[in-house]
């Protein structure tokens, strides 16, 4: 297992694996959710230093995910990404913050720049 481990939630599969290149391009070793569930039990196995997290899931959202995460007491970087309104994001940021959790936003759509920018941002704050 490498020191940058990129784990993806997102229930688009177009994005995530967007997201999974970018990560592979910068040398993450990167593993892909679609489901809570799925991610839940990745994060225990994983080990991810970056998280990539949609906030707009079906079933348990990219908030309660946030709150999971600070319960496991999380040391991963935290990218929220979303296309729903820009506050909604912004509100991510700030929950996931207040609770301890090192998170960042990303809005949907977003240039490959930005995301790479952000991932690189991301790993060197570890």
């Amino acid at each position: 297992m490498t020191d940058k481990r990129l784990l993806i939630i997102d229930d688009e599969p177009e994005m995530a694996e967007v997201v999974r290149l970018i990560g592979v391009d910068l040398n993450f070793e990167t593993m892909v959710t679609a489901d809570a569930v799925a991610f839940m039990l990745a994060c225990e196995e994983f080990k991810p230093t970056v998280i990539v997290l949609d906030i707009v899931m079906p079933e348990i959202d990219g908030i309660e995910l946030l709150r999971w995460l600070a319960e496991q007491k999380t040391t991963a970087r935290v990218i929220v990404a979303s296309a729903f309104y820009p506050e909604y994001a912004k509100m991510s940021v700030a929950i996931g913050t207040a609770r301890g959790l090192a998170v960042s936003k990303l809005n949907k759509p977003f240039e490959l720049s930005t995301l790479r920018e952000a991932l690189i941002e991301a790993a060197r704050d570890e």
